[in-house]
């Protein structure tokens, strides 16, 4: 079959704006949207700039918007999107160079709220042993790959820059209950700022955009009560 496929080009440093252009690309109902940009780098248009890595859905470095919402391009499939396909960068982040988007300041709102674990304790001999309900209390927030994809699907991110968002918010989330971790306060102090949690409207924007399936909004909530608990 042949897809149609148009994809947002831009180069800061020659184009004015943003700009469409069209690719015809012979495909299999099973192909992938990053296979299709593959094919156009290799066979149409060398130029072409996008970030990849595993193909597999694990490294996160493919989040593109494909028909107007952000997925993982080495994860949808041209059956599940028809003959004609758009794609363009992720919303809300600089544009590097086509659908490659600047994830400095994502990463940095990423490093702020301290996604590692805090604990002075002296090392155990072994593990630092814990139950399988407290693993349960966090176990959907470890499975966050930093795609971007919820953060940049974000109305309150798109507004306003300065929110931490919700990716980095999973990540603490991920810390925060988790039992063998001393930062929770740390963390919490961090998001309680008016940047932090309170931006979030819950829009579920972010829980759609998911390409792990984490319940973001669920998370961000159990963040806020943990901060409004603290202070109670």
């Amino acid at each position: 079959m042949k897809v149609e496929l148009r994809i947002l080009r831009y180069l800061p440093e020659r184009d004015e704006a943003p700009h469409w252009e069209r690719y015809e690309v012979e495909s299999d109902p099973m192909d992938r949207v990053l296979d299709l940009l593959i094919k156009v780098k290799a066979e149409q248009d060398g130029s072409l700039s996008f970030r990849r890595s595993c193909g597999h859905g694990i490294c996160g470095s493919d989040a593109m918007l494909i028909n107007n919402r952000n997925r993982l391009a080495c994860r949808i499939r041209i059956d599940q999107l028809g003959k004609k396909i758009s794609v363009a960068p992720l919303p809300g982040l600089p544009v590097v160079k086509d659908l490659i988007v600047d994830m400095s300041g994502f990463f940095g709102k990423y490093r702020s709220v301290k996604p590692y674990l805090i604990n002075d304790q002296p090392e155990p001999e072994r593990e630092r042993r814990q139950s399988q309900e407290e693993r349960a209390k966090f176990d959907d927030t470890t499975k966050c790959i930093l795609c971007a994809a919820c953060t940049s699907s974000c109305p309150s991110f798109w507004a306003r820059p300065e929110y931490v968002g919700p990716a980095a918010i999973v990540q603490a989330h991920r810390f925060i209950f988790d039992s063998r971790d001393e930062g929770a306060a740390e963390r919490l102090e961090i998001l309680a700022d008016e940047d932090g949690v309170w931006r979030c409207r819950t829009i579920f924007n972010c829980v759609d955009a998911c390409p792990r399936g984490i319940n973001i909004t669920r998370a961000i909530l159990e963040v806020s009560s943990a901060i409004v608990g603290r202070r109670g």
